[in-house]
């Protein structure tokens, strides 16, 4: 075959992982383990650096894609899913005239991020997560039709699927990198209050509420990813986007009004069949609609109000979360004159009064029979954030 002028430096040959030692100060003692594996994308890479127009693929050259580990587990997740992938005819998309002409600028990207700094994107998540929580994680970078993105496996073997774009920037890949993973350390610091007697002894309403409203996780990792309430969470982001995100921001009352009638019409039963809750749930994901802005704007308005700590206490226990914001948002409407929309008595009300949740016991993901919390197992289903 002929070389094509795409060169793949020897960086990107292999995973490259952030030591189990490197942690935030304020957590030196906690072990890390997040690793991106890149041998799926470099596989492809390799084979469009020598292909030509209508070749056919080498036996090596499928035996390495086809083995690699990050096609491995994305071909696992797809079936899943229930989503036919068969080896055949990724080879036809591999060959593809169309992939061929994006190959320099997928090489670009993998270069790219491959200089993102991985680490900081774990400092990130994990400052926004209880003390002791272990994360760890393989990110792959993968080339592949669908334009979408997912984690899987959160209690076995996290893994967090990016899809190749040329579009996003190493920032903005440190950034979704930081979202994912705090998906997936909520997910384990979480998992002790989803099993727990105060939980389970909801009626069966008010547990599907509490699930569903796990899903303003989004809003918290958009929080954790940022850094920090002063922190635009669009920071890294095209204008447009982060132009959207403000308008819909500026409508927080009226969408946190539209998920409190959600959540009533769950504990009334007015909605009854999953069908019809999913149905209305997932309106609120949209491209970030308000289990992320609604979440968020909670989310700063608790810090701001009574501190990180705060606010880490009551990530786990959605209930709690809604309680904290009404008296945080309370403190700011009296001080600043705003009148941002509180949580009804009616629904807090629903709501069993029991202990004060405090600070999450640490978790490690393991097994796989646990329920997650709805949104994260919604990032398991769906492209991701």
């Amino acid at each position: 075959m002929m070389q094509r002028s795409l060169l793949l430096p020897a960086a990107l040959l292999t995973a490259w992982a952030i030591p189990a030692s490197i942690s935030p100060a304020a957590q030196d003692d906690l072990p890390l383990d997040v690793r991106v594996v890149t041998d799926q994308a470099n596989a492809v890479l390799a084979i469009l650096a020598m292909q030509l127009p209508g070749e056919n693929l080498s036996a090596a050259d499928g035996e390495r894609l086809f083995s690699s580990e990050g096609y491995q587990r994305l071909k696992k997740r797809e079936a899943s899913v229930q989503r036919e992938f068969r080896d055949a005819d990724f080879q036809k998309f591999v060959l593809s005239a169309e992939l061929l002409k994006r190959a320099d600028a997928l090489s670009r990207t993998l270069q790219h991020w491959a200089q993102a700094d991985i680490t900081f994107a774990a400092r990130q998540a994990v400052g926004y997560l209880p003390i002791g929580t272990r994360m760890r994680a393989k990110i792959y970078p993968v080339i592949k039709p669908p334009p979408n993105s997912f984690v899987f496996e959160l209690q076995k073997d996290p893994a967090i699927f990016l899809y190749l774009n040329p579009e996003l920037s190493a920032a903005q890949f440190e950034n979704i990198v930081a979202h994912e993973l705090h998906h997936i350390g909520l997910s384990a610091a979480c998992l002790p209050w989803f099993q727990s007697p105060e939980f389970k002894q909801q009626p069966e309403t008010v547990r599907t509420v509490l699930e569903w409203a796990g899903a303003f996780g989004e809003g918290l990792a958009m929080l954790a990813a940022a850094g920090g309430p002063e922190v635009h969470p669009h920071a890294t982001s095209p204008a447009i986007e982060r132009a959207r995100w403000d308008r819909d921001v500026a409508n927080f009352n009226a969408h946190l009004r539209k998920v409190e009638q959600f959540f009533l019409d769950v504990l009334n039963g007015r909605l009854k069949t999953e069908e019809e809750i999913r149905n209305v749930a997932f309106s609120f994901f949209g491209v970030q609609g308000p289990w992320y802005t609604v979440g968020w704007k909670m989310a700063v308005v608790v810090e701001n109000a009574f501190g990180r700590s705060r606010l880490i206490a009551c990530m786990c226990d959605p209930a709690e979360f809604l309680a904290a914001y009404n008296d945080a948002a309370t403190r700011h409407n009296a001080a600043s004159g705003e009148s941002l929309a509180l949580w009804s008595a009616e629904l807090l009300g629903r709501f069993r009064a029991r202990p004060a949740l405090g600070e999450a016991k640490p978790a490690s993901i393991s097994g796989n029979r646990t329920r997650l919390p709805v949104g994260v197992r919604r990032q398991q289903q769906t492209s991701g954030s």
